[in-house]
């Protein structure tokens, strides 16, 4: 019954955005300023329409309901909500300096929300594109507070250049910012809880300045530094002439790269799996039927479909809900990696 799931986007409109998902991924934008495509949601903010098949037209909650056990695996079927949000975004301007809360906190203060960890994969960026990621070192709250009353936050945040294919791991309780001029692939947990806690004194989209979030996120920020800043480094492993590249692995999310230039056997070990197609194109291939992908596309591999195959020259970005040791930490192993350089590459945690 089940088979590969494709789904409309849902554009979303931010003062920041631009028109980079027309111009780069294919998109049949609706705004000028087109800050966020959904790809794939299940949130009230979002519902994702599946664009193909007998379920054509439905919502991705429509069919959860019926076929949850068979679309996300038995492990997950239970679980409340969804427990993912997919997006491509467009920052043709500055994002507000931001933090997400974790899930205790969120659950305790925002009705029953999930908190919101997060990774980007850079998909374009002009020459010298920052983002910021963190804090610098030995920042205290005191220290921060101090710099937003003055309006020097600027000097207590950490920024790093980034190009394209760059990936970035954003823990809930990680400052952060995309800076202008990217376009990025962003996987993260079900949720749209964002604190603001810096907007550059601009106003939105109408005419008036945007809600600040400060006692929040003070509230949630790390100022411990316990989350690297840099980029994740990754390890890759070969799949005869195809290369699986793993940067983060965490309780919420993996995201891994998937190199493409033939065809691959793979299985869905029942967990879902979601692909964005980020360069290319290809076919997502299940009971000897093709399905036909091209950048800006995504597509759900179902749970209960097992064994299935990718063809094309093309690259993806893979996301999953894994176990670590036995989806990341063993297979990287028997490739040769240390656990050391396991620890040291990935994003794990």
């Amino acid at each position: 019954m089940l088979y590969p799931l494709f789904f409309e986007p849902d554009y979303k409109e931010r003062v920041w955005g631009g028109t980079l998902l027309k111009d780069k991924m294919n998109k049949n934008i609706p705004y000028e300023h087109t800050g966020e495509s959904w790809e794939v949601a299940c949130h009230d903010n979002g519902d994702s329409v599946i664009s193909n098949g007998v379920f054509k037209g439905k919502t991705l909650k429509n069919i959860l309901k019926d076929y949850s056990k068979e679309i996300l695996g038995y492990e997950m079927a239970n679980k409340d909500k969804f427990p993912l949000l997919i997006k491509f975004i467009d920052a043709k301007d500055k994002l507000s300096v931001q933090v997400h809360p974790e899930d205790e906190y969120a659950m305790k203060v925002e009705n029953g929300e999930l908190g919101k960890s997060e990774a980007w994969y850079i998909l374009d960026a002009k020459p010298g594109a920052k983002l910021i990621a963190g804090l610098k070192d030995n920042v205290s709250k005191e220290n921060f507070v101090k710099a937003l009353d003055e309006g020097n936050l600027e000097e207590v945040l950490n920024e790093i250049e980034v190009k394209v294919g760059d990936v970035i791991n954003i823990p809930a309780g990680f400052v952060h910012a995309i800076e202008d001029g990217i376009l990025l692939a962003e996987v993260q947990q079900n949720s749209d809880t964002t604190y603001r806690v810096y907007d550059w004194n601009r106003v939105g989209l109408d005419g008036n300045m945007r809600e600040l979030h400060i006692e929040k996120s003070l509230d949630v920020i790390d100022f411990q530094g316990k989350h690297c800043k840099d980029v994740a480094k990754g390890l890759s492993i070969k799949n005869g002439d195809n290369e699986i590249i793993y940067y983060v692995a965490n309780k919420y999310f993996s995201l891994e790269k998937v190199i493409l230039k033939g065809t691959m056997t793979s299985n869905t070990k029942n967990k879902f799996c979601i692909y964005m197609c980020v360069a290319g194109s290809g076919k997502a291939i299940y009971n000897n039927t093709e399905y036909d992908f091209k950048i800006g596309d995504t597509f759900m591999m179902p749970a209960s479909l097992l064994e299935y195959e990718l063809k094309g020259e093309t690259q993806l970005v893979k996301t999953y809900i894994p176990n670590i040791e036995e989806d990341i930490i063993k297979i990287l192993e028997t490739y040769g990696y240390t656990i050391d350089e396991i620890m040291k590459r990935v994003r794990i945690g």
